[in-house]
């Protein structure tokens, strides 16, 4: 992809799990930071890049989860010219947040500070929360256009990048990591939406994009309207197995891991390690199950007989 650079941020050390994306230009932007325990290589890899303190423009996360939002406060301080853009329902996160670190400490227990780290906050001054469809300006004629993009979570958005076609999605396509099989849907807790999920991606078909880059990991170059089709087709599913369980009272965990965790069980070990740690059948039930108590089960505008 001209002038994108893929950057690997190593969470817990294993490679192809997550990636931030430097975006070349006059005025270059860094998307998605990683976990603040990816700081160290992702300041290196930038470093290599030849981008000094004073270098880089700007640092977009996709949304606040810590695996891509952790070491925003790190590398702000690293880049002290850099503005940081973030969904406006995400802003207040990243300028106070004990209470997103409070409630990930709930979900990862003592993996949090292992595998994820804190985050440190952000002077409110540098932070910009990006309206749908605002842009931001790269330099020569570049721009990354916002998507705003809920369903994974409410402070999600999308990144569509004038110059490569590239459409930077984030959790909002799913995960896909290199030789773990397909898309798998990414439905955690706690506002996952599946009505709001699926016309993302539909919003994401619309601008034709040229390619997907995946947070978790990498790009998507071939075929990326089939991709989404893909994505659209395994949210279904998971959701339909979901509420299949609920309606009958039966526990949504064991039913989405009779259906789905034959093939995560097949994965070589270390594959199947970093699955269950970044996109795990219990995170997707939990979610799941928030979504269904919330909604009372899917409504004909769920979205489960198809596109």
């Amino acid at each position: 992809m001209p002038g994108v650079v893929e950057i690997d941020t190593r969470l817990g050390g294993w490679h192809h799990v997550t990636a931030g994306y430097l975006i070349e230009g006059a005025a270059p932007v860094l998307i998605e930071t990683g976990s603040q325990s990816s700081v160290p290589v992702l300041l290196d890899a930038l470093a290599a890049q030849g981008l000094g303190p004073g270098d880089l423009a700007g640092i977009v996360v996709t949304h606040v989860h810590l695996d891509h939002a952790g070491g925003v406060g790190d590398v702000a301080r690293a880049f002290p010219n850099a503005t940081v853009y973030v969904h406006p329902r995400g802003a207040r996160h990243l300028v106070d947040p004990a209470r997103l670190v409070a409630s990930a400490a709930t979900v990862y227990g003592d993996a949090l500070d292992g595998l994820y780290g804190r985050l440190l906050p952000t002077d409110a001054a540098r932070v910009r929360a990006l309206e749908d469809g605002e842009e931001v300006v790269l330099g020569g004629g570049r721009t990354l256009a916002a998507v705003h993009s809920p369903g994974h979570a409410k402070h999600h958005m999308a990144l569509h990048d004038s110059g490569s076609g590239t459409l930077f999605v984030g959790d909002a396509v799913g995960v896909k990591l290199p030789g773990a099989g397909p898309v798998r849907p990414a439905t955690p807790p706690a506002d996952f939406d599946l009505a709001l999920a699926l016309d993302s991606l539909e919003r994401f078909a619309a601008r034709s994009p040229s390619a997907l880059a995946l947070a978790h990991y990498g790009v998507l170059a071939e075929s990326p309207a089939e991709a989404l089709d893909e994505a659209g087709d395994g949210l279904r599913e998971w959701a339909s197995v979901a509420a299949a369980a609920w309606a009958a009272g039966r526990d949504v965990e064991e039913a989405l891991r009779a259906r789905f965790g034959p093939g995560i069980e097949a994965l070589p070990a270390q594959q199947r390690e970093r699955v269950e740690a970044l996109n795990g059948i219990h995170s997707n039930a939990e979610g799941l199950e928030q979504w269904l108590a919330r909604s009372g089960g899917p409504g004909p505008g769920a979205g489960l007989s198809g596109g």
